[in-house]
């Protein structure tokens, strides 16, 4: 079962999924993502590419899950990795949860940094 880290963030929900799958905008706030290549600007189910990691290499992934607005995640390597998902708590507020598989818990704090750059990427302010 996989743990969750989760953040509020002042904004709606649509302009945070459109960072969250906006390939363009990965680098900006994953600070394990140095580029990205991918036929797809905006994933979907299937999608399929490489990114560049902070390491230096390139790493195959594809989208194997995708609820449009709502949910999509990935495998890095053909491994599972994050899940990445938005669930509306108002007009104007959202809740971004991370999904990560229990052998990658360190992954959180990454995932972390990760949440603070989208709430910025979206003019939001956190809660």
């Amino acid at each position: 079962m996989p743990i969750q880290v989760a953040r509020i963030i002042n904004a709606p929900p649509g302009p945070v999924w459109a960072i969250l799958t906006d390939i363009q905008q990965w680098p900006h706030w994953g600070p394990s993502v140095r580029a990205v290549q991918c036929a797809d600007r905006h994933i979907c189910k299937g999608s399929s590419g490489r990114v560049l990691t902070a390491l230096g290499f390139w790493a195959p992934f594809v989208i194997t899950e995708f609820e449009e607005g709502r949910y999509w995640c990935w495998r890095v390597f053909g491994i599972p990795a994050t899940g990445h998902r938005v669930e509306s708590i108002g007009e104007d507020r959202c809740r971004l949860l991370f999904e990560i598989p229990t052998l990658a818990t360190p992954y959180a704090v990454v995932c972390k940094i990760a949440m603070k750059r989208i709430a910025h990427l979206s003019k939001a302010d956190e809660v």
